[in-house]
């Protein structure tokens, strides 16, 4: 019984683990994006906006960046599944978007994606 108890106790924390976001596996998944965005306390917009305090924030508003207008229409506010959803396929997400990158596919690196740009990117 004991020995049950153990192999369960494993099994739902490496299960748990693999759930994990990892924040420093996103930073390695940023790479792809960071010709285009920028994230930290000194990032500015480049051709992309520049992505501090994306969870919670409306589609469309950072300021001095030139969205089109499906964008700044299509009434998302940011948040992991918004992001998620939109990252895989942003043509799919938000048709009309000027943002020629054809998505993230791998669910894991997504989401590490995500962690990583909640911890480096507060708002200003």
């Amino acid at each position: 019984m004991k020995r049950i108890l153990i192999a369960a106790t494993l099994i739902a924390a490496s299960v748990g683990a693999a759930n994990a976001q990892d924040a420093t596996a996103g930073a390695t998944v940023f790479k792809k994006c960071n010709a285009c965005h920028a994230v930290g306390p000194d990032a500015k917009n480049k051709v992309g906006p520049e992505l501090n305090g994306l969870d919670g924030r409306h589609a469309g508003s950072v300021a001095n960046f030139n969205y089109s207008d499906a964008v700044k229409n299509s009434g998302i506010t940011w948040n992991e599944q918004t992001f998620l959803e939109f990252i895989n396929s942003p043509k799919g997400k938000i048709p009309g978007t000027k943002m020629a990158f054809p998505g993230i596919k791998e669910e894991a690196d997504v989401k590490n994606l995500w962690a990583y740009l909640k911890q480096e990117g507060k708002a200003k």
